[in-house]
């Protein structure tokens, strides 16, 4: 899979070299200052000519200085977190304030657009949290941020990586399914369903972020391949004039130690950096024995050129990480308690992950294999992208993007049982399950002692996935301003080439947190001695169960119109996309028989949206679109060598909504609705003879919802915020199972929502908020309805002076789940519509426990 980037990425970095002649224009002056409603200067404000490059940033003290094309007498000056102006600068001096714009109703934004608007202005649902809000709340996951945004179940007691994202009442087994992980502009993985990892496994959060953009509903469709429910869209820091230094140092109970850092400024006239990253150990946050430790270094340069009309951004990520990975596992469930264990040692169970039952290794048909389980969830690669833009003096405006991406991966897992039982068992019925009639000997591995008479064993399996990917992506765009229109075309282009390679064996321990290996033997029914388990592996059961290399290529072109009049805005747009995959699966790994084969699909999606300025306060908004969603190319199965039909699945959806703001309060209501068509749905469950199988039900489904946010100015530093959303969601069909139609869509609430205080007064910051998912089901088949539970958060910090202007150390302390909730995120996934609610255990994951943060932050 390896492949020098150089070469993947040669053909674009040809558009890159492309040179557009030098626009000379005359020019003027202006200087000025920016300020806060307080009267203190706003650092780092951005003030821009509107459809060129131009701009320039505020200094230490809010001042600046622009110089402008001739004949421009306004710019547009915007900070995170306060609202944007256009302001009149013909006088050559102009002292500006902004004023606070706590839901950035007034923040320019440039997803789910092509040209930058504010999100007041835009005619769908959109949230942006700023980077002290993507800080303050990134502890364990994607999840922990996620999950702030209505519409949006996140589930994340798994640990760092493979958020599972519900957005809308969409059905998913979790991950990105509808709702790609964006990086600048372009997706993390452009193609979903290659094998099960999740996008976030290859891009870790770092305080080099300068926002998240999620845009919810059909209007995303434009903006993305498989932008279905929405986009999810970072945006890192690129350097200005004004330099900028953070390093940001963590510990956490549990052996956590992270380093993080930021470096952004100039290099040059013209010519600018960002680099950013992290270096991470964590012995947490459940003690398995099993570290996650490594590294990321992003970064960006950029060049404006063209008297500031054209501009070059190249950004790069290297990343060498590994995490681990927590799934389901056996829980006390006597009197339907459903809580944590008690083990044989008398201590909770957190997990059963545990470094006594790792390094074990077996035969294939390729040669000896060695699991890698301690290594956990690791992926080890880079990405180079290049962004080209240039403002033609004829209101054409000209963007182009290119990234390669080479990534080697693994994704490493203890499963939740050994496919058959799936829950503790004692020796006696352990033995006789397994053929054996006497002579029974359970020993420690790590001491050779015997276990207790009462002791009790968990049989588990280990899931070791090869899931190797590399990408080329491409995307060009061109916008016309034409009076009160801004036309763009454009076109997209991306080629992903993946392996879904998996390897499985049991291992056999006691049940007891992070178990400790178990050794067996025993005499079976014909008087033979069995030697079952050696050191913790499970003799013979280990075997190498899929051989796959998927590659997807998909090509789309989009055509936009954006109108603006007076008070009245409309959107309409159009975009057809062609997919064609390559699935090569061998039929018995090592049999050299294989199924090949090549399909294809294509699909035109139509969005329309219209916002109407009611009054200077109050924006409305409706939306609706067709859209598409390209099935998995790992569901694709074969019948006498031929590939099945490959065709997509149809996404109906509508919002009608309101956006709110003033000085002292800001809100945002929307109605939506929306019906998935013939979705070739995809679960991993176990097949009853202790492997896994993939499970591919056809199944429609439609949601209709409500989500409200608000935030109100109690007074100067202090503000409440909250959000709440409503959702009804069924299955209008499901192939071969028809008595699950009208049944609530899995691992979804009905109701969720959150609510938060927060304080700044320049020295100290306070923020606690309370998150609350309701009562959802672990399968369609709704045998099992887990209870709603809360997540409180708690971050504070104080700020002191170290030097001149900013120069600060921010002391601060987060506490995740400050009450120590243990609900429920969800069942058994592999044990799927077959899970019931009683028994004395019941298989699940609870949300991660209790972790305390302490941070110190440097800047300057």
């Amino acid at each position: 899979m390896k492949k020098h980037l150089y070469e993947k990425s040669k053909v674009f970095f040809t558009l890159l070299l492309l040179t557009f002649a030098n626009l000379i224009v005359a020019q003027n002056t202006v200087s000025g200052t920016v300020m806060d409603t307080n009267g203190d200067p706003v650092i780092g404000a951005s003030i821009v000519v509107p459809n060129t490059m131009v701009g320039t940033v505020t200094d230490l003290d809010g001042k600046y200085t622009i110089t402008l094309p001739e004949g421009v007498n306004e710019v547009k000056v915007s900070y995170i977190g306060y609202g944007t102006q256009m302001v009149d600068v013909s006088s050559g001096m102009a002292a500006i304030t902004l004023a606070e714009d706590r839901l950035a109703l007034d923040e320019v934004v440039v997803t789910g657009t092509f040209t930058g608007r504010t999100q007041k202005n835009s005619p769908m649902s959109l949230t942006v949290l700023d980077g002290a809000q993507l800080q303050r709340l990134s502890s364990n996951s994607q999840a922990d941020i996620l999950r702030t945004v209505p519409g949006i179940t996140a589930e994340g007691g798994g640990g760092e990586v493979a958020t599972n994202l519900f957005v809308r009442g969409f059905p998913s087994g979790g991950q990105y399914a509808f709702t790609p992980l964006s990086i600048d502009g372009i997706p993390v993985l452009s193609t979903f369903g290659l094998n099960s990892s999740a996008h976030d496994v290859y891009f870790r959060n770092d305080i080099g972020l300068r926002s998240l953009e999620f845009v919810r509903g059909g209007s995303a469709t434009l903006m993305g391949a498989g932008s279905v429910a929405g986009v999810v869209n970072y945006q890192s820091i690129r350097g200005t004039a004004t330099p900028t230094n953070k390093v940001q140092l963590e510990w956490a109970e549990g052996g956590r130690i992270k380093t993080d850092f930021l470096s952004a400024g100039p290099i040059a006239k013209n010519l600018f950096y960002a680099f950013s990253g992290f270096y991470r150990y964590d012995e947490g946050p459940l003690e398995t024995g099993l570290p996650t430790r490594g590294y990321q270094i992003r970064g960006n340069i950029k060049k404006l050129f063209n008297e500031g009309n054209s501009s070059l951004v190249v950004s790069m990520q290297k990343i060498d990480d590994n995490v681990q990975f927590y799934l389901p596992y056996p829980l006390d469930n006597s009197n339907d308690a459903r809580e944590r264990p008690t083990g044989n040692d008398g201590e909770p169970i957190y997990t059963m992950l545990s470094s006594q039952l790792k390094d074990f290794s077996f035969d294939t048909p390729f040669g000896r294999f060695k699991s890698p389980i301690g290594d956990g969830v690791t992926t080890n690669g880079q990405f180079i992208m290049g962004e080209l833009t240039h403002a033609f003096g004829n209101d054409w405006k000209l963007s182009a993007k290119t990234k390669a991406a080479s990534y080697d991966h693994w994704f490493n897992l203890f499963l939740d049982g050994d496919g058959s039982h799936n829950t503790p068992e004692d020796q006696a019925g352990y033995i006789a399950d397994r053929g054996g009639v006497s002579g029974a000997v359970f020993t420690y591995a790590d001491n050779g002692a015997a276990l207790g008479s009462g002791d009790l064993l968990f049989e588990n399996r280990v899931l070791d996935r090869q899931r190797d990917m590399e990408e080329l992506v491409g995307e060009v765009n061109l916008t016309k301003t034409v009076n009160n229109h801004n036309f763009t075309i454009g076109t997209f282009m991306s080629n992903t080439k993946a392996l879904d390679n998996n390897w499985i064996h049991n291992v056999l321990g006691d049940f007891s947190n992070s178990p400790r290996a178990v050794s067996l033997s025993f005499v079976d029914t014909l008087g033979n001695t069995v030697n079952y388990a050696s050191s913790g592996y499970v003799e013979g059961s280990g075997r190498q169960t899929s051989n796959k290399t998927l590659q997807s290529t998909k090509i789309a072109g989009y055509i936009a119109d954006e109108i603006k009049w007076d008070r009245f805005d409309l959107d309409i747009g159009l975009r057809w996309e062609k997919a064609i995959g390559n699935v090569s699966l061998e039929n018995g790994v090592g049999s050299n028989n294989f199924n090949k084969g090549i399909v294809e699909a294509s699909d035109v999606a139509f969005v329309i949206g219209g916002l109407y300025r009611l009054n200077d306060n109050v924006n409305l908004y409706a939306n609706g679109s067709r859209g598409y969603f390209f099935p998995q190319l790992r569901s694709l199965k074969f019948a006498g060598g031929t590939p099945q039909s490959y065709e997509t699945e149809t996404v109906i959806q509508g919002e009608l909504g309101a956006k709110y703001g003033s000085s002292k309060l800001a809100g945002t209501a929307a109605i939506f609705f929306n019906a998935l068509s013939d979705r070739r749905n995809v679960d991993i469950i176990n097949d009853g003879n202790g492997g896994i199988t993939e499970l591919i039900q056809l199944q429609s489904t439609q949601t209709v919802g409500v989500e409200l946010s608000l935030n109100y100015n109690i007074s100067n530093g202090l503000n409440a915020y909250g959000n709440f959303t409503w959702q009804d969601h069924e299955f209008t069909e499901v192939e071969g199972n028809e008595e699950q139609v009208g049944n609530s869509i899995a691992r979804i609430p009905n109701v969720m929502g959150m609510v938060g205080l927060n304080y700044d007064n320049g020295d100290f910051d306070a923020n606690v908020s309370s998150n609350f998912l309701g009562s959802k089901f672990a399968n369609n088949s709704n045998t099992v309805e887990l209870d709603g539970f809360n997540i409180v958060r708690l971050d504070a910090g104080y700020t002191i002076g170290l030097g001149k202007g900013d120069e600060s150390m921010r002391l601060g302390i987060s506490v995740f789940n400050l009450l120590d909730a243990a609900g429920i995120t969800e069942g058994s996934p592999r044990q799927g519509n077959s899970q019931v609610a009683g028994g004395n255990f019941f298989v699940g994951r609870p949300i991660l426990p209790r972790r305390i943060f302490v941070k110190a932050a440097f800047s300057f």
